[in-house]
């Protein structure tokens, strides 16, 4: 598994007369880990469907070691690209270890049984996720948190070079949530995270992009963009911002009370 460089440029996304992102550019490169932020109806999940060949944009273009991935045969994107989504299926009528096997599709031919490497990349990514104790538990008996960490395991079978996850640490208690974004950190491959837990967010990533209304509006270090005038704008709260004692990151604690009553429209900044 590797890195692949990842640009999205000047994105913009529509539903009908409605906008959901508009010229939104970001990058990420191998062994990075980059966050997507923001307040719901921010665009963050619209935006990953855009990465992951979801949703077309209306302009602009996302590419992948500098191919326009709307370019690229659907193959040839599987074997590069696997998504962690929110709104995956529950309800399919297969074992655990068969969920996962389904991530070495794109490597075989469409009749090849699994083979000796296959079922070893199935055991060591469900071990990855601590999952191996549910391999031969049906999917859709597990709870919200055992199916993601199976759809992770899922993604990482798959060996992308690009990993685009949405919210991957939902329904997830704090130990999984930290193994998780841990095993994330270790990969050399490029990661495209959305996260709601701005601290999970300033502890993991290298560089965030934050989104509101569909429009980008800061990115930078997690040092750059979390700042108390930042979440006071975006996210409509007050918020201290200190240095973590053990990891350096920066560390948001929120202030008990309604939304400031001095809020206002963030500032546009160029795209990047």
């Amino acid at each position: 598994m590797k890195g692949s460089r990842l640009a999205v440029e000047g994105v913009t996304l529509t539903a009908g007369a409605r906008r959901l992102a508009e010229d939104v550019s970001l990058g990420a490169g191998p062994g990075e880990v980059v966050g997507l932020i923001g307040p719901n109806g921010s665009g963050k999940s619209s935006l990953l469907r855009c990465v992951y060949r979801m949703l077309r944009p209306a302009s602009g273009t996302v590419r992948v070691d500098g191919a326009d991935t709307w370019t690229l045969p659907v193959r040839h994107l599987a074997r590069t690209m696997a998504a962690v989504v929110q709104d995956a299926a529950t309800d399919v009528d297969l074992a655990v270890r068969e969920v996962v096997a389904m991530g070495r599709a794109p490597h075989k031919r469409l009749l090849d049984g699994d083979t000796a490497e296959d079922r070893r990349l199935v055991e060591s990514s469900l071990a990855t996720v601590d999952a191996l104790h549910l391999a031969d538990r049906a999917f859709d008996r597990l709870s919200g948190g055992e199916r993601q960490r199976v759809l992770v395991a899922r993604a990482l079978a798959q060996q992308p070079s690009l990993l685009v996850l949405d919210e991957p640490t939902n329904h997830l208690d704090i130990r999984h949530q930290l193994e998780i974004l841990g095993v994330l950190r270790r990969l050399p491959a490029t990661v495209l995270v959305a996260l709601h837990d701005l601290n999970l967010a300033s502890g993991f990533c290298d560089r965030l992009y934050v989104l509101h209304d569909g429009r980008l509006v800061a990115w930078g270090t997690p040092a750059d963009v979390l700042t108390p005038t930042l979440l006071r704008e975006v996210y409509g709260v007050d918020a201290d911002v200190a240095v973590h004692p053990r990891t350096g990151a920066p560390q948001v604690t929120f202030l008990p009370g309604g939304p400031p009553a001095d809020v206002g429209p963030v500032a546009d900044q160029p795209s990047s």
